[in-house]
């Protein structure tokens, strides 16, 4: 069965009693089911709740516009609406808001403001963001080597590497982010985290790791001295959020609700995925509703809120850009630091980004956030990237 966009009929996917359509171990993050799964994990995996606590939550006045007819350009390069391009991008959820005000807020195949999405590698940033308030209270050191927070690392591929280091997916450490071999070592993550069962048909002289702090500690190699070149590595946020827990004493969930969640006066509790031993996948496992992505990217817009530290704002606003090596083929003047993506050295605007469409992006030359969640019928686009940040760019024109 092929994905459906949401102008197409919607199959009838963990419908009735019992259900006939349901998404198996193996693939309930591949389409059509990620358009069901991605807004129920808590029907699929174990979670930790991310309580959003008791103090009121921070409200976004309502400054709406019908968007839905501004011109943008299609995925194939041809005029359409932005409502067209949500369509055909497969969006769940998308809001924008601009100096902190909703004007524009979309929710489709069936998602609600209270829905729980999952946010892929959006999570990476939300992590670091949570670092950075660490790193403002004197409880991490980005100079410091992460063998200074987990000992144990001293006997793999991290020993030398610095909290920037991963901050920044630059220490070297070699990892084979290939999403559909289920053997690579991000398959492997898949079945650490307790996303994916073990291959049916796996060799019995294949060790699969148990957990993902077990995976973490059998990488041994290095592809390239520590610092030397970015290479996108989905552990190293595992690796974050472990320096994070020895610091703190906390479990990863914890640390992101005391720090970031309830300061920042979420609607809604969040969540995250959590393995055998009950560590949350720092890296692709946290679930919020949309409005609440959003409100992480109004504190960066606000430089912090008082939040996070200003200096951590402008630190990730600055990262090294290479023309010769761009992070990303959507971003050919782009850069990576703590854990966002930087548009251009120019704007220095930021997204979160994840796999299957998810994103938060943050211009301050526009005054706006917009955060969008999807479910792509495949794990990159880079049609969908362009096409979507060039809408982003029209709505902030039009905005201004």
């Amino acid at each position: 069965m092929t994905s459906y966009r949401n102008s197409d009929p919607r199959p009838p996917i963990m419908e009735g009693a019992p259900p006939q359509l349901v998404p198996t171990r193996e693939d309930w993050d591949r389409p059509p089911w990620n358009r069901w799964a991605f807004q129920n994990i808590r029907q699929i995996l174990p979670t930790a709740e991310v309580w959003r606590g008791e103090d009121p939550v921070r409200q976004l006045p309502r400054k709406e516009q019908d968007l839905d007819a501004l011109p943008v350009t299609s995925v194939e390069g041809a005029a359409t609406t932005l409502a067209g391009l949500l369509d055909e991008t497969y969006t769940d959820g998308f809001i924008v808001l601009k100096q902190g005000a909703v004007v524009y807020e979309r929710y489709f195949n069936g998602m609600t403001p209270r829905t729980l999405h999952l946010s892929q590698s959006v999570a990476k940033s939300v992590t670091a963001a949570t670092a950075g308030v660490l790193v403002g209270k004197g409880l991490l050191d980005v100079k410091a080597h992460v063998t200074h927070y987990i000992p144990e690392l001293n006997d793999t591929a991290y020993r030398g590497a610095t909290l920037q280091h991963v901050l920044d997916m630059r220490s070297g450490v070699t990892f084979d982010e290939t999403y559909t071999d289920p053997y690579s070592d991000i398959g492997q993550l898949d079945v650490s985290s307790g996303w994916k069962p073990v291959p049916p048909g796996s060799g019995p002289n294949f060790r699969w790791p148990r957990h993902v702090f077990e995976q973490v500690l059998g990488l041994g190699k290095l592809e390239c001295r520590h610092g030397e070149r970015f290479s996108y590595r989905s552990i190293e946020t595992e690796v974050l959020g472990f320096c994070m827990e020895r610091a703190t004493g906390k479990r990863l969930y914890q640390i992101v609700s005391d720090e970031l969640w309830q300061p920042m006066g979420a609607e809604q509790s969040a969540s995250f995925t959590v393995d055998a031993v009950g560590s949350s996948l720092a890296d692709g496992g946290f679930n919020a509703c949309l409005r609440d992505y959003a409100r992480v990217g109004q504190l960066y817009l606000d430089n912090g809120g008082g939040i996070i530290p200003h200096d951590w704002v402008e630190a990730t606003r600055s990262g090294i850009h290479d023309p010769a090596a761009p992070p990303s083929p959507s971003l050919p003047q782009g850069s990576y630091r703590n854990k966002w993506w930087i548009e251009d050295p120019r704007t220095r605007s930021i997204y979160a980004r994840g796999v299957f469409g998810q994103m938060i992006y943050v211009n301050w030359d526009y005054g706006i956030v917009a955060a969008k969640l999807s479910s792509w019928p495949d794990f990159l686009s880079t049609p969908f990237n362009i096409a979507t940040q060039a809408a982003l760019h029209a709505i902030g024109r039009h905005l201004a």
